[in-house]
């Protein structure tokens, strides 16, 4: 058998090769063990339907008709995968269940046609090609696969937003956490998924087959992005995001006993003001006690300078009930709990650039033991509260 190492042949093999490799390394991954097992499985799909694409532009399949209906076409499980890795990543206590089988119908059956014609001989598969496969599987398996993956690109989207949203709320270091990468992924299989709407239309009005057929090179893309960046990804460990039990941002706790894990909520004297900003006007539903006992906790035991202080940490600190206190900080403040926790930073940077001590340490180190834990973290943070970046504001 002679293959044409053409450019495309070789990128594809290439990116195939890629894939199989980076897929087995995130099986076996320690960190993120669940959502990189989804990623890996994403992996294995993605390639085994550009090695059809392999086949086709290194005319394996002219030289040997026998590798036509090869059971590597796993198209349907795009989609499910993509989702459940998403799913998986932004919330560390997710268990896959039976109930989420349901999911993966689609592409079981796919599976079992492709194994099934796999076991026929040439004669019947060729036609099972030119009067079943042709004028309809094919098309169901084409037309399908885009459906799915768009839908289930919609809901990953849709929890990614979700989970920036609560990442907000509940840590205070974000900068390994926020996914931006997985963001820039979402966007490239939304283009693929706009190239695959192009190929139906061509394919289903105007008969053009493997023409202007670009889905395959910019999968391609997205399977040589994900093999990069996959591995690098954070341990997501304390994430807990449950875009089903998303919390209403304007609405207090209902039970009373959601106001503390301990018990009853002691009130404590107001702290001096924050350093934040003026005070907003609390809102009526915001309990006093609550909202000075928070205060406290930052201002007085300045549990901001822990670097990576989180909502559940505080919780366990204050006795009071993460909702709560996400609600408090809220309403109470007018802000996000990251954006409360490194205001009380930055005015602590600032307060410390102001006296004779300054000159002992340099800025980082000041950012440092202020709360920060990192030099961009920093240089991003402060310029976002003052308008400045931080030597501008040393002058």
């Amino acid at each position: 058998m002679q293959i044409p190492f053409t450019p495309l042949v070789l990128v594809l093999w290439a990116v195939v090769a890629q894939a199989l490799l980076a897929a087995g390394l995130l099986w076996v991954a320690p960190a993120n063990r669940l959502p990189n097992r989804f990623l890996a499985l994403l992996m294995l799909s993605i390639a085994l339907w550009l090695l059809d694409g392999f086949f086709r532009v290194a005319n394996i399949y002219g030289q040997n008709a026998n590798w036509y209906f090869a059971p590597i076409y796993y198209s349907f499980a795009f989609g499910p995968l993509l989702y459940f890795y998403v799913r998986s990543l932004v919330n560390h206590d997710f268990r896959f269940t039976r109930r989420h089988l349901v999911h993966f119908g689609p592409v079981l059956v796919q599976a079992a046609l492709y194994g099934w014609l796999r076991l026929q001989s040439y004669p019947e598969r060729l036609w099972f090609w030119e009067q079943v496969h042709r004028p309809v599987t094919y098309r169901v398996e084409f037309i399908g696969t885009w459906i799915s993956l768009t839908l289930y690109l919609l809901l990953s989207l849709r929890v990614l937003r979700g989970y920036r949203r609560w990442l907000a709320d509940n840590f205070s270091e974000v900068s390994r956490l926020r996914l931006r990468w997985l963001r820039v992924l979402l966007v490239l299989v939304g283009v693929v998924s706009a190239q695959w709407l192009l190929e139906v239309v061509l394919r289903e009005f105007f008969g053009l087959y493997y023409e202007y057929d670009y889905s395959t090179e910019l999968l391609g893309g997205v399977l040589f992005l994900v093999g990069i960046v996959g591995l690098r990804q954070a341990d997501m460990q304390a994430v807990r995001f449950e875009p089903d039990a998303e919390p209403e941002p304007n609405r207090p706790p209902r039970a009373a006993a959601e106001t503390g894990v301990a018990g009853e909520v002691l009130p404590l004297p107001t702290a001096a003001e924050a350093p934040v900003s003026a005070d907003p006007p609390i809102s009526p539903a915001v309990d006093a006690a609550v909202l000075a006992r928070i205060r406290h906790a930052l201002e007085e035991e300045k549990l901001f300078l822990n670097p990576t202080l989180t909502l559940a940490e505080l919780s366990a600190h204050t006795g009071l009930a993460p909702r709560l206190i996400s609600f408090t900080v809220n309403q109470g403040f007018g802000q996000s709990f990251n954006d409360v926790v490194n205001g009380y930073r930055v005015a602590e940077v600032k307060r410390r650039l102001a006296t004779p001590d300054a000159q002992r340490l340099t800025l980082l180190g000041i950012a440092l033991e202020s709360g920060f834990n990192s030099k961009t973290t920093f240089n991003r943070i402060f310029k976002q509260f003052t308008g400045v970046a931080p030597r501008e504001w040393q002058g």
